[in-house]
């Protein structure tokens, strides 16, 4: 059973998948601008999410949460099965229950992207470099309020 986190999100509002989602373009190294709390990530100055095809249409999964001096303080892996379009079912070792993993947007080259637990429990906003443009990061954070996301809880997640 899942360990009872708050929901960022109103439940009342419609939440919607990526339905055109890549997963081979979505796979590689993202950084983490941006974040809803999570227990695994307390304390981290910055994140990573690699996603690696697998030969089964899975992905590999790897988060590694880094210190304030760049030293990893934490990392977890596991795998991704695809659960219908833009839609990820994620298990992570050591986690005795797996994860619904929604693909809310990417932009069209697949520099970034929103990335949200339909039940408002998690959220992130990704991108393939460190920084991101502030008209990026304005669209992503317009996803997630559409979503019913509350920006207010939103956390910014140092360059590292």
């Amino acid at each position: 059973m899942a360990p009872l986190l708050p929901s960022y999100r109103d439940a009342s509002v419609p939440i919607a998948s990526k339905a055109d989602f890549d997963p081979a373009r979505f796979a590689g190294r993202w950084y983490q601008i941006a974040a809803y709390p999570v227990p695994f990530q307390n304390g981290c100055a910055s994140a990573t999410a690699e996603y690696a095809p697998r030969p089964d249409g899975t992905l590999a999964v790897r988060n590694t949460c880094l210190g304030p001096q760049g030293d990893p303080i934490r990392a977890i892996t596991g795998t991704a099965t695809p659960d219908g379009p833009g839609r990820l079912d994620v298990e992570l070792s050591g986690v005795p229950f797996s994860a619904p993993l929604w693909i809310l947007w990417t932009d069209a080259d697949y520099r970034v992207a929103v990335l949200g637990q339909p039940d408002g429990r998690a959220g992130w906003i990704l991108a393939r470099d460190r920084r991101l443009r502030a008209d990026l990061r304005a669209a992503a954070r317009t996803v997630l309020e559409f979503n019913g996301y509350r920006l207010d809880a939103l956390r910014e997640t140092p360059p590292g």
